[in-house]
């Protein structure tokens, strides 16, 4: 399945300045089993109305539950957290 995470970042926030280290973040996912991949990718708008940052991974359905429990999802909640106004998760078979 794939697991989309849109983020809206809080106003004044660099997020192209984040991109690098929450990259390193999730690239740690790919150590439990059955998650694939995990990739970051950027907004092209600048508009104010769009998200800033999806985040995609590719896992089989049943590792969502070690992914909600590892180390790299609560230090992303923990590091960035504040950070973020908004945030929406989409779940999908590939």
């Amino acid at each position: 399945m794939k697991h989309h995470i849109l983020v809206k970042f809080t106003e004044g926030t660099d997020y192209r300045a984040l991109a690098e280290p929450i990259r390193g973040i999730f690239a740690q996912t790919l150590s439990i089993p059955g998650v694939r991949a995990a990739e970051i990718r950027l907004s092209n708008s600048d508009r104010p109305n769009r998200y800033d940052m999806m985040i995609v991974m590719d896992m089989d359905k049943e590792a969502l539950g070690a992914y909600d429990v590892s180390e790299p999802h609560l230090r992303w909640k923990a590091e960035y957290g504040d950070r973020i106004a908004k945030k929406a998760i989409f779940d999908c078979d590939d």
